[in-house]
């Protein structure tokens, strides 16, 4: 009976996070401008070490950005555990701050909770815009507007070269 019990148990678990993830599906993006141009990155790991190192997951190529630079570190959100969001904070893991600090939105602060279009500038000519991209449509189904086929009657195109004249 425990048993049975148990299984009931994941298939509602299961069945919840399912529901859940096909509500709202939410992406984050993050786009980095630097010495050598646009880079996107879309983020789905836990953590992120940000920096010129070539050991950093996200790397920023110029002069004026400390070796590990920053952190991102994903976190769940207290009324969605299906749902995170990303921290950014100076420095590295081991909380050795950066030569320069982070500028977010303005303000230089040593840790900040990224929310849509935040504009972090990490040293001069050196900066990232994140997103959270949210879509709530269901999983498995298409916007009828990405079917939408305008057919156009051969007579027409002529009809339109004619107003051109």
């Amino acid at each position: 009976m425990a048993k049975y019990h148990t299984k009931q148990i994941l298939i509602y678990h299961i069945s919840t996070y399912l529901s859940m993830a096909a509500e709202t599906n939410e992406n984050h993006l993050l786009i980095i401008e630097d010495d050598q141009g646009r880079k996107e990155f879309s983020l789905e790991q836990p953590v992120y070490s940000i920096g010129r190192d070539r050991e950093c997951n996200i790397r920023l190529m110029s002069q004026f950005v400390s070796r590990r630079h920053a952190t991102l570190v994903r976190l769940p959100r207290e009324h969605n555990s299906h749902s995170y969001y990303y921290r950014i904070v100076d420095g590295d893991a081991k909380g050795k701050a950066s030569s320069n600090g982070l500028m977010i939105n303005g303000r230089k602060i040593p840790t900040h909770d990224l929310r849509n279009e935040d504009e972090i500038v990490f040293g001069p000519q050196v900066r990232a815009i994140y997103y959270l991209l949210k879509n709530s449509q269901r999983l498995g189904q298409t916007d009828s507007s990405e079917y939408d086929i305008t057919l156009i009657n051969p007579g027409m195109a002529e009809d339109l070269e004619d107003l051109g004249d």
